[in-house]
């Protein structure tokens, strides 16, 4: 069972450590990784993350991903909190490392709203709605839907950040906005990125149990 904790831990590490690395080190190298860049980074990592210990915890790297498969009846409730607690070791460590290298850094790739917070907050929504939708599917569909998980997953993510990320930073995960936030003390804007995700991703899950095959009506 340790085993799946420590997966945790360390896929959320990269997660945040890469992704919000990309953030830090574009501004610190004046703009040399490019928004692209940044979008390529979150996908890479997320995909990377899913091939390397999907086998061993699912990688969730995610607290929504995490509650949701739970509302989806395909994860047990005394899991939630070891891996959510996990999840937040990973952050919130990768956050740290990434203050003591660039400690004059002052969001360390904390994600905040240029546009107005409803606005964000529906970005957030949607943005994990989808993600979401195409996370249970794939883990839940067939063998050969599931071997392309990382694919489809990464894909979305770099997708979804790519296009959205200049507004909201399309986070689509609440540790991965949190951790930099406390750290970096610009916590005005959380609740947008602990909320709406959850909500996102419990809506995906809603939709994939009428959806799929066996449901019945």
């Amino acid at each position: 069972m340790i085993q799946k904790y420590l997966a945790e831990i360390i896929g959320t590490f990269a997660l945040v450590f890469c992704g919000t690395g990309a953030i830090i080190i574009n501004q610190e190298a004046s703009g040399v990784i490019t928004h692209v860049g940044i979008a390529i980074t979150f996908g890479l990592i997320v995909a990377a993350m899913i091939y390397t210990i999907g086998d061993i915890s699912g990688a969730h790297l995610n607290p929504a991903v995490t509650l949701a498969f739970y509302v989806a009846k395909v994860f047990p409730f005394k899991e939630i909190i070891p891996y959510i607690l996990s999840q937040g070791i990973g952050a919130f460590l990768a956050s740290f490392t990434l203050k003591f290298l660039f400690p004059h850094n002052q969001k360390l790739g904390a994600t905040i709203p240029t546009g107005t917070e409803m606005q964000s907050f529906i970005l957030e929504f949607i943005l994990t709605f989808i993600l979401m939708f195409v996370i249970i599917h794939v883990a839940k569909g067939s063998k050969e839907q599931g071997m392309f998980a990382g694919i489809a997953i990464g894909g979305v993510v770099l997708l979804e950040a790519m296009f959205a990320g200049p507004i909201s930073g399309a986070s689509m995960n609440p540790i991965r906005s949190f951790a930099p936030a406390v750290i970096s003390g610009h916590l005005e804007h959380s609740w947008i990125y602990l909320i709406a995700p959850i909500l996102g991703a419990t809506a995906a899950v809603g939709c994939w149990m009428v959806l799929k095959p066996d449901s019945k009506n």
